[in-house]
């Protein structure tokens, strides 16, 4: 499931960057971003040509693994934990008839549903894994949930915030356009295929 993942969504970032790139929407992307380019092609590596690896001992390795790794636990605990919950809030209180009327195999709107809902939720793939354990275990279709999965981590509204900040209004909303449309094809594609 995880390879389906990563390959669903490598192929739909690869798919609408190309459309995006057809339509020539560079246009749309904030002018400091060029600026910023620009400014860093101008002004080369000081001395480039003698840079060398530094050459760390185990104990230096272990010191950087060790602080990288705490780093990565304090970033997306939260996240791990408030997907723990709400998953867990899924799996205990939600009755599977509710999971099962309105996300289930027999509602052919379950996908964009799926999608609507992942989009007010913001949490990395460690905090959504839990939630999608739970819909899984409560009967919602395997598209369903990759696509919902998708929507949390690619159309959530705090991403989205992020993004107006380098994209203008008007590519902003091509990019939403052709991930929602990808993913809910995506979601389709996969209960076609699994059923």
């Amino acid at each position: 499931m995880t390879l389906i993942y990563i390959g669903f969504g490598v192929g739909l970032a690869i798919a609408s960057g190309y459309i995006i790139g057809l339509l020539k929407l560079e246009k749309w992307v904030e002018p400091f971003v060029w600026e910023l380019q620009k400014s860093r092609q101008a002004t080369p590596l000081e001395d480039e040509d003698n840079l060398e690896p530094v050459a760390l001992t185990w104990g230096q390795r272990f010191e950087q693994g060790r602080f990288q790794s705490s780093e990565i636990v304090r970033s997306v605990w939260l996240y791990v934990v408030g997907g723990i919950a709400i998953g867990a809030g899924i799996h205990g209180y939600v009755p599977t008839d509710f999971i099962t009327q309105y996300a289930g195999a027999n509602n052919p709107f379950a996908v964009p549903i799926a999608v609507i809902l992942g989009v007010p939720l913001y949490a990395n793939i460690a905090g959504v894994m839990p939630i999608t354990e739970a819909l899984v275990n409560k009967g919602m279709p395997m598209g369903t949930v990759l696509a919902f999965t998708m929507a949390v981590t690619a159309l959530s509204l705090p991403e989205m915030v992020i993004l107006k900040k380098v994209l203008r209004p008007q590519l902003l909303a091509v990019f939403v356009e052709l991930m929602t449309i990808g993913i809910i094809s995506i979601g389709y594609i996969f209960n076609t295929i699994i059923n």
